[in-house]
């Protein structure tokens, strides 16, 4: 399964929702749906989670349209509705090119 293509493949078909922590932190921190999408539809997969206490999800790193970095947390496309569980801006002095975790 090609993760990336397949959360824009739900994303196209409107198959999302985004989960009451991602509301709130999108909210908090300014962060928009449509940069959310944005960066989704440029993004890429980053970090894996297929044993995920909550059930598989993966980290993908994209940039919106303005140019703002962003993570997105997001279960696996093999649900029948993708959830977006947190978005957020990734600090640059835990992230290396906000692609890799400083050790």
């Amino acid at each position: 399964m090609n993760l990336i293509a397949e959360i824009r493949r739900k994303v196209a078909d409107g198959q999302f929702v985004l989960s009451r922590h991602a509301t709130d932190q999108s909210l908090k921190r300014g962060i928009s749906v449509s940069e959310v999408l944005e960066a989704l539809s440029t993004g890429e997969v980053i970090e894996d989670y297929p044993d995920d206490k909550y059930g598989p999800s993966c980290l993908i790193f994209g940039i919106s349209a303005g140019g703002r970095p962003l993570h997105i947390q997001c279960s696996y496309p093999s649900r029948p509705t993708l959830k977006f569980i947190t978005v957020y801006e990734p600090d640059p002095a835990l992230w290396i090119e906000f692609r890799l975790r400083k050790r």
